[in-house]
């Protein structure tokens, strides 16, 4: 299927590895321009350079005030533009209610929540000038039921579902779109650190019985780009093997 993305560009943060590379790696091969985000300029740029297309890599900070702007100001202006805004950020520590700080939640918000703000502020506004807009955001399935010990990622990302869901209803006139997708356990650097390397207690935690692949992820990710995913907005789109057991 061809998603008719041939030309457009794309602004993806925290892609040197996992759902946001692999959600690079989809767009590049429908013919879209990607700039790519990290922290670490090496990694970033090994990044860009497995991607089969044209990427450019940028060094920022989803974790600092002026990063997520930054990233965006600079996608611009090495893009011409950016027709579509991946959100994606690393998750915050993980913790309890008893074993969290109230320091540690300005932090986890300005990483999960705060940079979407900045970016989606940079980026969106352009979008509808053009009457052409997609924005992707990548948080969890803890926005549908939240995850014992992350109450950090849990809080912010349900903040971060709030504000996507507003914009979605005030800029679906303009053309532009505004969804989210809720990863389950994928194969991806940080799940295995989480499970020492070992991921056969993730994949029999999955109803489907194992973790799921980033490359279809990505997928998944890049069709909610695409011209044919233009009536779909303001929507929050389990990709998670079925692990989410609520209703809707």
């Amino acid at each position: 299927m061809d998603f008719g993305l041939q030309g457009r560009r794309a602004a993806i943060a925290g892609a040197s590895s996992g759902l946001g590379l692999a959600t690079a790696r989809a767009l590049a091969a429908e013919g879209v321009r990607v700039a790519i985000c990290g922290r670490d300029r090496e990694r970033i740029e090994q990044a860009a350079a497995s991607i089969d297309g044209d990427a450019v890599a940028i060094v920022a900070d989803m974790s600092e005030t002026d990063g997520p702007g930054a990233f965006v100001d600079q996608a611009v202006a090495a893009l011409g533009g950016v027709d579509i805004l991946v959100a994606n950020a690393g998750g915050p520590p993980p913790g309890n209610f008893e074993s969290t700080p109230y320091k540690a939640y300005p932090t986890a918000l300005q990483l999960n929540l705060l940079s979407t703000v900045a970016m989606c502020q940079a980026a969106v506004p352009p979008m509808q000038q053009r009457g052409w807009g997609r924005v992707v955001a990548i948080t969890s399935i803890s926005v549908r039921q939240p995850i014992a010990g992350l109450i950090l990622s849990n809080t912010a990302r349900a903040g971060v579902t709030g504000f996507l869901k507003t914009l979605a209803l005030e800029v679906a006139g303009d053309g532009v779109t505004v969804n989210s997708v809720l990863p389950g356990s994928h194969d991806t650097d940080r799940l295995r650190s989480m499970y020492g390397g070992d991921l056969s207690g993730a994949a029999a935690a999955t109803p489907v019985g194992a973790v799921g692949r980033p490359d279809d992820f990505g997928a998944v990710a890049a069709f909610l780009c695409s011209d044919q995913a233009r009536f779909i907005t303001g929507s929050a789109i389990p990709v998670d093997g079925g692990a989410n057991q609520a209703l809707l």
